[in-house]
């Protein structure tokens, strides 16, 4: 029996609407116990500004600094994230922790992603079975054969971002905008030819 195998790609566009926050309790001083003192207490604000959030320590970093025309010191970095649940909580959590922590606070990234990718993950499938069988269908034409019934499909690919999120932390008002992300799909399948 005669077979053909294709992969085929597909993608979906949606909308985030969920984002993760990544930042940094920073503290700087003279002494590592007031650096880790400074650090602990941001992180403390940082914990108390984010109450029924999930947050999570990531790091916790100590390191001596020495720069030009200041005294050596100690900097100490607590990395945390921040599951925010809704874009809106994630708009008013960083412009609260701009305000109330000041320069004591280092946003190190925002990921939006989507909560429940599942309808446009099923959309890119199927754009991805349509494209496999577009091209089989082609092939096929071209070996002089006809596609018979479907023998085997194997899934394979994955999910891919859209362009990275930048905002200003300078303005009180963070505005992110969720923008789309692009879910992506990719399917083996094979025909047996006629």
């Amino acid at each position: 029996m005669r077979t053909l195998t294709v992969t085929g790609h597909g993608r979906a566009s949606t909308v985030p609407d969920t984002a993760l926050i990544r930042l940094s309790a920073v503290h700087r001083a003279r002494s590592l116990a007031e650096a880790l003192a400074g650090a602990e207490s941001a992180r403390a604000e940082v914990v108390n500004a984010a109450a029924g959030l999930v947050v999570s320590t990531v790091n916790l970093s100590v390191w001596p600094t020495s720069e030009q025309g200041q005294q050596p010191g100690f900097e100490a970095r607590h990395t945390l994230t921040i599951a925010t649940g809704e874009l809106e909580v994630a708009n008013e959590l960083l412009s609260n922790l701009a305000y109330e922590i000041g320069s004591r606070l280092l946003v190190e990234g925002v990921e939006l992603t989507v909560r429940d990718p599942t309808a446009a993950l099923g959309q890119a499938r199927e754009a991805a079975f349509a494209d496999a069988r577009a091209k089989a269908e082609h092939l096929a034409a071209l070996a002089d054969a006809t596609l018979g019934p479907v023998e085997a499909v194997a899934e394979g690919g994955g999910a891919g971002s859209g362009p990275p999120v930048q905002f200003a932390m300078a303005k009180a008002d963070v505005g992110l905008q969720p923008g789309e992300t692009a879910l992506a799909a990719a399917l083996t399948v094979t025909w047996s030819l006629a």
